[in-house]
């Protein structure tokens, strides 16, 4: 990446891995990844925002990449994270920032914002919705959409796979470590509208003994160049060949933690920030259209913002041009 340099802060608690482009003195937008990525999958938003003269960071968050992967399931509570990037905003000169969220990466844009808003201007949520009461099973299956999942046949819905892990976690890292590329490959494909109002495999991996089933890996499969370019992809999979899937995946195993974290924020939770959810509306999992999944959102934020993007849950780089201008339309509009 032209004009990127990557660095890396170190507290006595944890070190983090960072991209950095743009104008030092620029004002501050923070790009946060989700599973399973790196800093690296918000490439074409932080060139578009760093020629925009914004000052653009995107950490590796705790458990992937060149940042630390602590040994405990129970280190990667959302409370640590969110400590992770208090530390790092403290080394960064702690200006409030522009948070941009991506899965999971939102979840902590989210919880960051509620717990620490003076942080905080604004707050960009992509493909994962806010929920003041914590992004948990306890949370998401009342909300699933039963039209879709009858209770009696898919007791939690498109969730199944988050409580796979919580049930045979060790059996669901040995799966995505078998061939680590393959399983990349395999995760990152584009969304097709053909996925609407359809059952999604994710419903069903704890009838079928795991993501992959049987053969307990993922297939043989050719990653998509127009969604990482190859050199980007391969950075990527060095990530994971490096760091495996354990780290990662143990953010599903903390729900009880998380569920009392999230109840400690001031005001119940409320983002009074301008606040931009950005939808991918072939998405199988996270899309709030037409269904019950942006409530929480919708009564917790005062300033909150909806786009919707023709495209499925990886929008970073599925949507690039298009997720860009979704944001500067949204901080022209906000005067940010």
């Amino acid at each position: 990446m032209a004009g990127v340099i990557a660095r890396t802060f170190s507290t006595p608690r944890h070190t983090t891995h960072y991209l950095e482009s743009g104008p030092a003195d620029g004002p501050l937008m923070v790009f946060l990844h989700g599973w399973p990525s790196i800093g690296l999958i918000w490439h074409a938003q932080m060139e578009a925002f760093s020629a925009d003269g914004w000052h653009c960071v995107a950490p590796d968050l705790r458990g992937y990449g060149g940042s630390s992967v602590p040994a405990a399931g129970d280190a990667y509570a959302i409370e640590d994270i969110v400590a992770d990037m208090v530390e790092f905003h403290d080394h960064l000169g702690g200006e409030s920032a522009i948070w941009v969220g991506h899965d999971w990466g939102s979840i902590v844009a989210g919880a960051l914002t509620a717990h620490e808003p003076k942080r905080s201007r604004g707050v960009v949520l992509t493909s994962w919705a806010y929920f003041p009461d914590a992004n948990s099973l306890a949370t998401l299956v009342p909300l699933v959409d039963r039209e879709i999942y009858p209770a009696d046949e898919y007791p939690d819905g498109q969730w199944d796979y988050y409580r796979y892990y919580t049930t045979h976690f060790d059996a669901a890292v040995a799966d995505l470590d078998a061939d680590r590329a393959a399983t990349l490959a395999s995760v990152y494909r584009r969304g097709s509208p053909d996925a609407v109002g359809k059952v999604s495999p994710t419903a069903v991996v704890t009838r079928n003994g795991g993501r992959f089933g049987s053969a307990h890996r993922a297939p043989p499969t050719a990653a998509d160049p127009a969604l990482w370019p190859p050199a980007d992809f391969a950075m990527l999979v060095q990530a994971f060949e490096t760091r495996g899937f354990r780290g990662s995946c143990a953010w599903y195993t903390n729900d009880e933690a998380n569920i009392a974290y999230a109840r400690g924020a001031p005001d119940g939770g409320r983002l009074s920030q301008p606040v931009l959810f950005v939808n991918g509306e072939w998405d199988p999992i996270c899309s709030i259209t037409g269904n019950r999944q942006g409530e929480p959102m919708r009564a917790a934020c005062a300033r909150l913002a909806v786009t919707r993007l023709a495209g499925g849950h990886w929008l970073p780089v599925e949507c690039k041009g298009e997720l860009v201008e979704a944001i500067r339309s949204w901080l022209r509009s906000n005067n940010l």
